[in-house]
């Protein structure tokens, strides 16, 4: 019998969404695993929840033996139907913008796994949340654009990832999943993936393009200063978007060779996938030294600074701008220790003449 996979990560939310826009991020990071696993495990069965006809047919293009779910995360009863017929369920946050992850939609799909699995064929839940949950203490004391406080861990440390406040990003879905592989540890494997800053071309059908940083370019770009927030020195932890795909296929073939391991799944299966950090004012920096010297600013002059408060951070570019003075750092250790998993594509700093690169083609500046 092949392995069946539901992937709960294509849908458009039935709402318009804040400035973040997450879904993008979604889709992108979605479309990428799926670009991998199509292609190395080709005789598994996959079903991939879609919410609009437009991105069912991308899908279906590129993915013929695809099953397209057409529905949204406010089918519960669909979530739970396809939670139930899968061996395992890969699953993005929502929303991340407000906090308002899709609470409903996980419980429904908690009640599938429970409903449709045994202790002899368990199910497994893949649920990407995301280390905008580390931005909580900056956020609650209103510090923007300030060094970092504190470094978590994921491995020494991974208690206190999993017991932040109610209020903060992800965590009321967070909690779901965390219960659901607690409770019915025998039945239900779980793990929560959260990746950092995620940088470089995606390679599914629907999205390729990832947010924080190319909106840093097109700021760059279009306005022609570098966009500082504070005094520039909050710092992220960042991961390639291939070698975070990389991370959902070392814990899918975990799963398909029975690995049971309490390090990866339940209480204590949260992995943060972060390969690199950088601080955000350089980083503006660096970009648009390189705009320059790609020739791609008007002008012979060097290219200003300017330093935005968090009110002008959310009117330029909205979260994303808003994030360039958060800090969000922990230490990635639990994929590497028990996974073996490491960086293998180039680094952030790297990646930026490839990042103005492409958001310059995206503008119609090249």
């Amino acid at each position: 019998m092949a392995f069946k996979i539901f992937m709960c990560v294509f849908p458009l939310p039935l709402v318009s969404l804040p400035p973040l826009n997450c879904r993008k991020c979604m889709r992108y990071v979605a479309g990428d695993v799926l670009y991998v696993l199509a292609r190395k495990y080709p005789g598994f069965e996959y079903a991939a929840l879609v919410r609009s006809e437009n991105s069912a047919a991308r899908v279906r293009e590129a993915y013929p033996n695809v099953r397209v779910v057409l529905g949204s995360l406010d089918d519960a009863d669909l979530l739970k139907r396809e939670a139930a017929w899968a061996d395992l369920v890969l699953r993005h946050h929502n929303n991340a913008a407000d906090a308002s992850d899709h609470e409903s939609a996980a419980r429904a799909i908690a009640a599938g796994l429970v409903e449709g699995h045994t202790e002899s064929r368990p199910g497994y839940w893949l649920h990407t949340g995301g280390t905008g949950i580390l931005t909580y203490f900056d956020t609650v004391e209103n510090r923007f654009g300030e060094p970092p406080g504190r470094i978590f861990d994921d491995l020494d440390g991974v208690e206190v990832l999993t017991s932040f406040p109610d209020e903060a990003f992800h965590r009321n879905v967070d909690k779901v999943v965390l219960e659901c592989g607690t409770a019915h540890a025998d039945m239900v494997r779980t793990a929560i993936v959260c990746p950092p800053t995620i940088y470089g071309n995606g390679r599914g059908p629907v999205s390729g393009r990832s947010r924080q940083c190319y909106e840093m370019a097109k700021v760059i770009l279009t306005k022609g200063y570098v966009p500082i927030v504070g005094t520039g020195l909050a710092t992220m932890d960042n991961v390639h978007i291939q070698d975070l795909t990389q991370a959902y296929i070392l814990l899918i073939e975990a799963a398909l060779a029975g690995n049971a391991s309490p390090e990866l799944w339940g209480a204590r299966g949260y992995l943060v996938a972060a390969t690199g950090e950088h601080v955000w004012g350089p980083l503006a920096r660096t970009m648009a030294a390189k705009t320059q010297e790609m020739g791609l600013l008007k002008g012979d002059g060097g290219i200003k600074e300017y330093q935005m408060s968090k009110e002008e951070a959310l009117e330029t570019a909205g979260f994303e701008a808003l994030s360039w003075g958060l800090n969000s750092r922990c230490k990635g250790r639990r994929l590497n220790k028990f996974l073996g998993w490491k960086a293998e594509h180039p680094s952030l700093n790297d990646e930026v003449p490839g990042i103005v690169r492409s958001e310059a083609k995206r503008l119609g500046l090249l």
